[in-house]
């Protein structure tokens, strides 16, 4: 049993990364690995497949209702946008954004945030290097923000539905060290992104709507990545309990680095475990979401704005990964401290 749930591991793990097809179909591949896993570990039950399909409800509505509501009122959005960013000053505003989509994330989801990050920038003439940085600054803040509640983003979800806690357990477990981060990001953004040389507002609004078929795809995409991680989550716990129960929590911190080219939610679902304490729970977390933004498949914000912006892997990389090391290096000295009290 072990040895096919290793297997299995070392296919979710590396076939989206090392290959196209599974890549651009992933959820499904997820789907079909959960199904597997629970077979093979033994845990396959109907009570389980219920919760399976219980689980992506909330944040599949969350996803279709606000990407409704976005293309509904994007040319509004825009306006405001504009009408702000005349009224701030450029670094003021810029730091603005950055903290408050990290702080929205977590309502309107992850998706949709990214989708108002890749609004605004197309509507601010920012020279290329500056965009880059304001976009991965960005993208780090609304991963972070996301995960607080169960309907920002699937790794939240993922965790509520396996630790079997409460809608806001991971405010109060993760939510301090977030709000700081929050903070540090919106200043290294004033400091980092540099004002527009010529007029700030572009003329005409260069994003297109999305249609309503890729509204319902979406939401249905992630309908099936929820439940394919809960399928996983619960084929490796006997995984988990043999393996990383009892590893000291700050070598699993630093572990889920992996997250910087896999997607976090899926390292989430092999990894978490009712049995483990909260400290160790919460190492996990932060190292998976601090190391989520370092590259572009770490998180879906990354993908989504580095798609429509056309950002290349090394531009972001350039920007990503000192950033993400600071930012792990930084809350490794603290929990450190922390466990040595």
């Amino acid at each position: 049993m072990i040895f096919g749930l290793l297997v299995v591991l070392v296919l979710v793990l590396f076939l989206p990364f090392s290959v196209q097809f599974v890549e651009k179909n992933l959820e499904l591949f997820l789907f079909f690995m959960g199904v597997i896993a629970v077979t093979v570990g033994g845990v396959y039950s109907g009570d389980l497949f219920l919760k399976a399909a219980s689980d992506p409800i909330k944040i599949t509505i969350a996803v279709l209702l606000a990407g409704l509501l976005f293309k509904w009122f994007q040319t509004p959005l825009q306006k405001s946008i504009v009408g702000l960013s005349r009224k701030i000053p450029f670094r003021l505003f810029t730091g603005l954004v950055v903290i408050l989509l990290g702080l929205v994330s977590s309502i309107i989801t992850a998706i949709i945030a990214a989708l108002v990050l890749v609004l605004i920038v197309s509507s601010l003439k920012i020279e290329r290097t500056s965009a880059i940085r304001f976009v991965v600054l960005s993208c780090f803040s609304i991963g972070l923000g996301a995960s607080l509640t169960p309907i920002g983003e699937p790794l939240s979800t993922i965790a509520i539905s396996k630790l079997n806690e409460d809608f806001f357990f991971l405010l109060d477990l993760i939510g301090p060290q977030i709000f700081a981060t929050f903070l540090l990001l919106g200043i290294m953004t004033a400091l980092l992104v540099e004002p527009p040389k010529l007029n700030i507002i572009q003329g005409k609004d260069k994003s297109n709507k999305e249609p309503y078929e890729e509204i319902f795809l979406r939401a249905m995409k992630v309908y099936f990545f929820v439940m394919g991680l809960t399928l996983l989550g619960a084929g490796f716990e006997p995984l988990i309990n043999r393996y990383f129960i009892g590893l000291d929590p700050l070598l699993l911190y630093w572990l889920n680095m992996i997250s910087a080219v896999l997607d976090n939610a899926t390292l989430a679902s092999a990894e978490i475990s009712p049995a483990m304490d909260h400290f160790t729970i919460q190492s996990i977390l932060l190292g998976l979401l601090f190391s989520g933004g370092m590259l572009i498949p770490g998180n879906i914000p990354n993908i989504i704005a580095a798609g429509k912006l056309q950002i290349t892997s090394k531009e972001w990389a350039i920007v990503g990964v000192p950033l993400g090391l600071g930012i792990m290096l930084i809350y490794f000295f603290i929990m450190n401290w922390i466990s040595g009290i």
